[in-house]
C-alpha cells in the first residue's frame, strides 16, 4: 500500500477479518536478515543464471549467494538488488505521499520505473510534484509514462540511463514454500529488505474504491510488507522479480490510520504485469482481456452467475447462455464473480480458455472461448 504522511489514509475492499490496504515512503534504514547458509553459488548480475562457486568467489558480473534447500542468502540478494529499487515521493495539493518502485528498463538517457498506479495516482489526476530517489540518495524528477487502474501498475521514467535493472523472473515457475525476499521503503524507510515464503498462489484481490477497482491474481508471501511497500519488488531465491508487491490484509490500525503487515501480503505476478507494462512503454495505454459477459451481482450461490452478455464478444459467440452459472475457468475453481474477473484478466487478450458453466436448464457443459480486447483504464 502507499503510504500517506497526510492524515488521510486510502483503504481497499475488506478482506476476510479485515481491511485490505493498497502500499509506500522513503529513506533510511536496511534491514537485511541473513538466512542458513549452505553451497556457494554465483548469480549472473544481467541473466540471472545461477552458477558454481568455485573456492566461494565470483567472477566480475556474477553475485555470490548461498544455497540449502528453500533457504537463500537474504544478504547477498539485497545487495545484489537493492540499487535497482527506488522510493518515489509525491507532492500534491492535498498532502503528500511515497511508494516504491523498481528499474525495469534503463538506456543511456532514459529510465523507465515500474510502480503502482494508486502510488501516482493523486500526482497524475492533481499535478505537483514527483521524485524518485535512489538507495544512494540520488534523486531525480520523474513524468508518468502510462498507468492501468485495473491492474494497479504504472510505469514512470527519469530522463537519467544507465541506472541498473532489475532481473525478471518467471512467476509461473514458483511454488508454495518457495523463499521471496521483498524490497521496498515502507514507513520511509529507503532499502528494507524482509524475507519470507509464498504461502498461496492465485489469491482473487481486489483493492480500490468502488466503480474503481483492481484486480489481482495475486502472489502471496508472508514476507513484512508496509505501508510504502506498494510498487517495490518481490524477488525470487536468485534475486529476480517475481512479483510487484501492491496490497495487505490487516486486523486493525496502527500507524497514522494505517495498519500493518501481519503477514498477509499479495503482489501482482510479472508475467501478468509484463504485458501491460510493455503495453505502457510502447504506446502510454494499456488494453485488458474480455469474456463478454456482465455478472449478477445479486447471485449469493457458488460461482459467478451471468446476467447479460455482451455482443460480438466471445461468450456469445462460443454459445454460452445468460443465466448460465460459471464454475471454473481452465481447471481453475470459480468460487464467486470476482474469482472470475481476476482469472479473466491473468490472460493476454487473444487467449483460449475453457469455461465449464452450470447451464439454466440443468447440467453442465464446456465452452471453449476466445477473449476479446478492450482499453484499459
Amino acid at each position: 500500500m502507499k503510504f500517506y504522511k497526510s492524515t488521510a489514509a486510502k483503504i481497499g475492499a475488506g478482506f476476510a477479518a479485515g481491511a485490505l490496504l493498497v502500499g509506500g515512503i522513503s529513506n533510511a534504514a536496511n534491514t537485511q536478515n541473513t538466512q542458513t547458509i549452505g553451497a556457494k553459488a554465483c548469480v549472473d548480475n544481467r541473466t540471472g543464471a545461477m552458477y558454481l562457486a568455485k573456492g566461494a568467489t565470483c567472477s566480475n558480473g556474477r553475485t555470490l549467494t548461498s544455497i540449502s534447500g528453500n533457504s537463500v542468502d537474504v544478504s547477498a540478494i539485497a545487495s545484489m538488488a537493492t540499487p535497482s529499487v527506488v522510493s518515489i515521493n509525491e507532492i500534491v495539493p492535498v498532502g503528500s505521499g511515497t511508494g516504491s518502485g523498481w528499474i525495469y528498463k534503463s538506456t543511456s538517457n532514459t529510465t523507465y520505473i515500474v510502480t503502482n498506479n494508486h502510488v501516482v495516482a493523486d500526482f497524475a489526476t492533481s499535478g505537483g510534484t514527483l521524485t524518485v530517489e535512489m538507495n544512494n540518495g540520488d534523486q531525480f524528477p520523474a513524468t508518468i509514462v502510462g498507468r492501468d487502474s485495473n491492474y494497479d501498475l504504472a510505469v514512470i521514467k527519469v530522463n537519467k540511463g544507465n541506472l541498473p535493472e532489475l532481473n525478471l523472473g518467471d512467476s509461473s515457475k514458483i511454488v508454495i514454500g518457495d523463499p521471496v525476499v521483498a524490497i521496498g521503503s515502507p514507513l520511509g524507510l529507503a532499502s528494507t529488505v524482509t524475507s519470507g515464503i509464498v504461502s498461496a498462489l492465485n489469491r482473487p484481490v481486489t483493492t480500490g474504491s468502488t466503480g474503481a477497482e483492481s484486480y489481482v491474481n495475486a502472489i502471496q508471501t508472508d514476507a513484512a510488507i508496509n505501508p510504502g511497500n506498494s510498487g517495490g519488488a518481490l524477488l525470487d531465491g536468485s534475486g529476480r522479480i517475481i512479483g510487484i508487491n501492491s496490497a495487505i490484509a490487516s486486523l486493525g490500525s496502527s500507524f497514522g490510520g494505517q495498519s500493518g503487515s501481519i503477514g498477509l501480503g499479495f503482489s501482482i505476478p510479472i508475467n501478468e504485469a509484463k504485458r501491460v507494462i510493455d503495453e505502457l512503454i510502447s504506446t502510454g495505454k494499456s488494453t485488458r482481456p474480455v469474456l463478454g459477459v456482465f455478472f449478477d451481482t445479486t447471485y449469493t450461490g457458488g460461482g459467478a452467475k451471468i446476467a447479460r452478455l455482451s455482443s460480438g464478444e466471445g461468450a456469445e459467440k462460443a454459445g454460452i447462455p445468460v443465466g448460465a452459472i460459471i464454475r471454473s475457468i481452465d481447471g481453475t475453481r470459480i468460487t464467486d464473480q470476482v474469482a472470475a474477473i481476476v482469472k479473466i484478466r491473468s490472460y493476454a487478450p487473444g487467449t483460449k480458455v475453457t469455461v465449464i458453466v452450470d447451464l439454466p436448464s440443468g447440467g453442465s457443459k464446456s465452452f471453449n472461448v476466445t477473449l476479446g480486447s478492450a482499453a484499459s483504464s
